[in-house]
């Protein structure tokens, strides 16, 4: 579960931005919050809503750049390789910084990162006990040219074996190589997004149809609920079925694919349409449900851009109450998303939006909005919103 995420000089964001899902003792106790370990609550939703290239989208990335630098940049990067972070135009020559603290197998937890595309400069991991304690810490020396490391006996990787770690790469991603427990128990953290260095991809490509219909055929549960789903929201369909199939090339190499289709009843009769001809929506919401109903089924982050993409407004906050409900949410998945389908924000408490927006040196800022005084649980959102008493909205 995601508590904080504090970020520096990262895209569009260069002074210091927290962003916060822990609610205070006044909020709203239903089924959207969660109880935390501390005996708190936080949120499991939240909305990132603001004008065109407000930097919605660099907030979500920092996610999505964190997760895959700290469990993958062993494996993906090469030792003479640049680390591909980019820095706000201001801060060019400054360091980026991310910090975030969360709650993994009934536990919370700290993870500290300051690097530049060369290196990592400084590289910590803490947990809590009455306080957060620290299992190592790694910090750059200009004088020595070499990290200075301190290791508890807790993380099992020698300050020897630390020492080799490549600077472009962090600790946890080369522990985990060498099957140090407490790295690999960590990389299994579920996380999903639709976000690349990048960018958002489309979710109707077609690599993204295809992994989707490899996942549904592997997994009878999730596919028997994206069934159901797309079933319920009115997409024609009477279900959708996934056949396997052997593919050569002219090179003479066999792939398997795993193509799904629509199945559709028209004057009593039963016939299959290819997904990649289905609509848009369509193959939108079947890889959409190929990334949300795993979290859903296991817990953890999905962190979407852009969710209603392809999508009409209703079937979004079908989505969004998947997350909602107890029944669908058994393990109190978290969402955090980006949308400019602003009606949705009527469906949301005000500690679950979060205002974004740019300054006038272009940096990103974001507020939630029941940080703003006055505004009303029972109030419009989306009424007063779109009439700029909000704030975080295009100037045309």
């Amino acid at each position: 579960m995601l508590r904080k995420l504090r970020i520096k000089n990262f895209y569009s964001i260069y002074e210091p931005l927290e962003i916060s899902l822990m609610l205070s003792g006044q909020a709203y106790d239903d089924h959207r919050v969660i109880e935390t370990l501390d005996s708190k609550v936080a949120s499991k939703l939240l909305a990132l809503i603001g004008a065109n290239g407000s930097g919605k989208t660099n907030i979500l990335k920092s996610l999505a750049f964190l997760q895959w630098f700290v469990f993958h940049s062993f494996t993906r990067l090469e030792p003479k390789d640049k680390i591909p972070v980019t820095a706000h135009f201001i801060g060019k020559d400054e360091p980026t910084e991310f910090h975030i603290e969360f709650e993994y197998q009934k536990q919370i937890w700290r993870y500290d990162l300051i690097l530049t595309k060369e290196r990592i400069l400084h590289e910590a991991l803490y947990r809590k006990n009455i306080r957060f304690m620290y299992l190592f810490k790694r910090d750059w020396q200009d004088q020595t040219q070499e990290y200075k490391l301190r290791i508890k006996d807790e993380f099992e990787f020698s300050s020897t074996q630390a020492k080799k770690v490549r600077q472009n790469c962090s600790l946890i991603s080369a522990a985990a190589q060498y099957n140090e427990q407490l790295a690999v128990e960590l990389s299994k953290i579920n996380m999903t997004c639709n976000l690349t260095a990048f960018g958002r991809y489309n979710l109707g490509a077609f690599d993204q149809v295809l992994s989707a219909a490899e996942l549904f055929y592997a997994e009878e549960k999730a596919r028997k609920t994206m069934q159901k789903l797309l079933q319920s929201w009115d997409l024609g369909l009477s279900n959708i079925s996934i056949e396997k199939r052997e593919s050569t090339n002219d090179k003479g190499e066999t792939r398997t694919l795993y193509l799904p289709f629509g199945v559709h009843k028209a004057d009593g009769k039963e016939f299959d349409l290819l997904m990649f001809n289905e609509s848009s929506g369509t193959q939108s919401a079947f890889t959409l449900l190929s990334k949300i109903i795993p979290i859903l089924e296991q817990g953890g982050l999905a962190v979407i851009d852009e969710i209603e993409a392809d999508l009409h407004p209703h079937m979004l906050a079908e989505l969004i109450d998947l997350f909602i409900s107890p029944e669908t949410n058994p393990h109190q998945a978290q969402l955090i998303f980006s949308t400019h389908s602003h009606e949705l924000i009527n469906t949301l408490r005000k500690e679950q939006i979060l205002l974004v927006e740019k300054d006038n040196t272009l940096n990103t800022d974001a507020y939630r909005l029941n940080d703003i005084e006055g505004v009303r649980t029972d109030d419009n959102f989306y009424a007063k919103y779109m009439a700029g008493a909000y704030g975080a909205i295009p100037e045309l």
